[in-house]
């Protein structure tokens, strides 16, 4: 990337745009979808090292956003999962053709942010989950909503709380998101990586990403961080 490019602060970030917090929008548009949801009543154990889990939710742009903006997650790389073409490029994921999602590969720390708090909000702030096959302006399979667990205990985790909220109508139509085992993940191009940060004055990232990161800030802010955790260094961009 070229070394003329620079992070934008957070203050920068939000002053792009100015959103209502707590909104559930319509299919038509994920701009400011934002649900209150209750906490997984299953979770794992907040103990051991690290973990990873990969979760696709439409644009990885935005995915990748809020969790950089999360406190605990230590990476958050956009790529592909779910495919079966062995390193695939965007421009063929694009297609539909392989299979695969974008997705967002999180590592965390389990002390700090437990693998339920980060399943609620990925359906709370992320993603519209009863969207199937797409999220907002972007149709095809390679935005469907996903969760590629990396255990055995995830995957418990990740159904169970599925099942709670489609039991509690916690959203007007059932959940579609795919629970299933990871196989492999692929990291994108350089250009995708930290493009929410790098870019909030475009329109697309202005009016689909901004507003979940925002949304975050306002709605967990127990987890929020002003500084995001991004995958190349400043002084590398």
């Amino acid at each position: 990337m070229s070394t003329s490019v620079k992070l934008l602060s957070a203050s920068t970030l939000f002053a792009a745009i100015a959103i209502p917090v707590g909104m559930f929008v319509s299919s038509g548009s994920a701009a400011e979808m934002a649900v209150k949801i209750p906490p997984p009543a299953l979770d794992e154990s907040r103990s051991g090292g690290a973990e990873t889990i990969v979760l696709a939710g439409g644009c990885f742009w935005g995915v990748q956003g809020v969790f950089q903006h999360t406190v605990g997650i230590t990476s958050a790389v956009s790529g592909y999962a779910g495919g079966t073409k062995t390193n695939p490029t965007y421009e063929e994921v694009s297609s539909g053709k392989t299979g695969h999602a974008e997705s967002v590969q999180i590592t965390f720390d389990p002390k700090k942010i437990s693998f339920g708090k980060i399943l609620q909000l990925f359906f709370s702030v992320v993603q519209n989950p009863t969207e199937k096959n797409f999220q907002g302006p972007d149709h095809g399979t390679q935005y469907r909503s996903a969760v590629f667990t990396t255990s055995d205990e995830q995957k418990k985790v990740a159904a169970a709380y599925i099942a709670q909220l489609d039991a509690a109508k916690a959203f007007p139509a059932p959940i579609v998101t795919e629970v299933t085992p990871l196989n492999v993940f692929y990291k994108a191009e350089d250009y995708h990586q930290d493009y929410a940060t790098l870019h909030p004055d475009e329109p697309y990232i202005a009016y689909n990403d901004l507003p979940k990161i925002a949304n975050l800030k306002a709605m967990f802010a127990d987890v929020w961080r002003d500084k995001p955790t991004v995958v190349f260094a400043a002084d590398a961009m």
